[in-house]
């Protein structure tokens, strides 16, 4: 008998809310707090200026590139206070060339955006207004306010005919609930017990937005489509980048496993990617991914942008064969194995919440750390893990509950499996037109950085496809497959 257990359970609860608090509280820290009576008062990017600093005829490769941002708003008053969100890149579209820039905020309406010139050739600016700091104000408070932006439809099994009923992670009802609970991580989910049809028998799930915002009329006149990813003006045009002989390269070294990455992590080239601080593997034939692959057992973990790796390696390695899960629709698990080869590859969903109109099933429905918990793990066996995307429209304390579940399962299997190779991949930037309130980047960049904070100490590899997906421009939750082909360079790279 283990008297000790439950009170240590105790006590890593109270350290994960301390942890929970500690995060929201510095987000909040980085979130601008401002309040508006008229549009007019708002940034605008039209107003705004660009204007690079120390212009030179020509700059080396490697050198830094200044662009200072002086903010306005749309009555042509400067702005005395920052919080904007921008987002930076330089590219050259004959050489398929991109990368971010650093945008440093002087919450004062002026920002300092360094580029680093990766490529020679002529290179031009872009730098976005994506929302002003009144419309991040506003979202991020709205976020706060609740879970009824999206409602969850169950379907419950009796004898040989459906019922459905409501479901979600706040059910505001005096009828009875069946819960769902995953007592050591504190992960609970809800639906309305169906009269005489025991909880056991939930099956099926979908979702859909509900009409319920928790902005203003006038916070939502800044998300229309036409004000979302504005350009800044520039008083300059494209540069030129050239090489120098006092601009030598160092040798990058090989990439280990870890968090930690600079900023931009690395630049487009060609269409191809190339990370800052380490070299990347380039498996260029089917032989040498056969070769890395081989005698690999691999989990992808999380949403449909994991989905894409495990379709494009099926469709690249036709030795890999795909097994019917029977399951039906997109969200199945998928299941592929090269006998031959003794590589074995899966893809499962993450745990709630799923954001679709298409049902899925809930029979195999487990989160995240339940399922990093069966893993056995050894030098051949790597997991990718991401999420982001189905938990924009959620409080952050969602989110950051379940991070920081994933983080104490990986560090539970790295104990048992030191060799065993993990990958965290981020989230994407997606598109400019999808629901602001509910799916924004501004909600994923903000999980963008506590993910940064949460695995920044475990020895684990990072997948930065947040920054890869501005460097290519790709304003899509689902990216091109020059995207998806140089993310999975990166994952070659760091188990083969």
């Amino acid at each position: 008998m283990n008297d000790g257990a439950p009170c240590r359970s105790r006590i890593g609860r109270i350290k994960m809310e301390q942890e929970m608090e500690a995060i929201l509280k510095e987000l909040d820290q980085q979130m601008p707090s401002v309040t508006f009576r008229e549009v007019k008062t708002t940034t605008s990017a039209k107003n705004s200026k660009a204007t690079l600093l120390s212009r030179k005829d020509s700059y080396c490769l490697g050198d830094h590139l200044m662009v200072r941002l002086d903010m306005y708003d749309h009555l042509g008053k400067r702005k005395e206070y920052g919080g904007d969100f921008l987002r930076a890149r330089v590219y050259s579209s004959g050489l398929k060339a991109g990368a971010s820039g650093h945008v440093e905020d002087y919450r004062n309406g002026t920002y300092l955006v360094n580029f680093t010139l990766f490529w020679e050739g002529d290179v031009k600016v872009s730098i976005l207004l994506i929302h002003p700091s009144e419309g991040v104000s506003a979202m991020w408070a709205a976020r706060k306010k609740g879970y009824e932006k999206i409602a969850f439809t169950g379907k419950f099994l009796n004898g040989t005919s459906d019922v459905f009923t409501e479901c979600g992670f706040n059910v505001t009802t005096k009828a009875e609930l069946c819960e769902y609970l995953v007592e050591r991580d504190q992960e609970a989910f809800y639906c309305v017990k169906p009269k005489h049809v025991p909880c056991e028998a939930f099956t099926y799930q979908r979702s859909n937005n509900k009409p319920v915002s928790y902005l203003t009329a006038l916070e939502k006149s800044l998300f229309n489509r036409s004000n979302i990813g504005v350009e800044i003006p520039q008083m300059f045009g494209a540069i030129r980048v050239v090489p120098c002989q006092s601009n030598v390269t160092t040798p990058r070294g090989k990439c280990t496993l870890r968090m930690s990455s600079p900023t931009p992590s690395g630049f487009m080239w060609q269409s191809r990617w190339h990370l800052v601080s380490c070299t990347m593997s380039r498996l260029h034939t089917l032989n040498q991914i056969n070769a890395c692959l081989k005698g690999k057992l691999i989990y992808f973990m999380g949403d449909s942008t994991l989905r894409q790796w495990m379709e494009y390696l099926t469709m690249t390695v036709r030795t890999l064969k795909r097994f019917d899960m029977h399951g039906h629709g997109k969200l199945q698990n998928l299941f592929a194995v090269d006998t031959a080869r003794n590589i074995q590859i899966q893809w499962k969903k993450h745990g709630h919440p799923i954001i679709t109109v298409y049902d899925y099933t809930v029979k195999d429905h487990r989160y995240v750390p339940q399922d990093l918990d069966m893993v056995a793990g050894d030098r051949d066996t790597a997991v990718v893990i991401s999420l982001g995307h189905h938990f924009r429209p959620f409080p952050m304390e969602l989110f950051l509950r379940r991070m920081l579940n994933v983080r104490a399962a990986v560090q539970r299997l790295l104990l048992r499996s030191p060799d065993t190779k993990v990958l965290i991949k981020a989230e994407n930037i997606r598109e400019m037109d999808a629901d602001p309130e509910r799916f924004s980047d501004i909600h994923g960049y903000t999980q963008y950085l506590a993910l940064r904070v949460i695995f920044q100490d475990l020895r684990v590899g990072f997948i930065d496809s947040w920054d890869m997906s501005i460097a290519y421009a790709v304003n899509s939750i689902h990216p091109a497959v020059e995207v998806v082909e140089n993310q999975i360079n990166m994952f070659f790279t760091y188990i083969c």
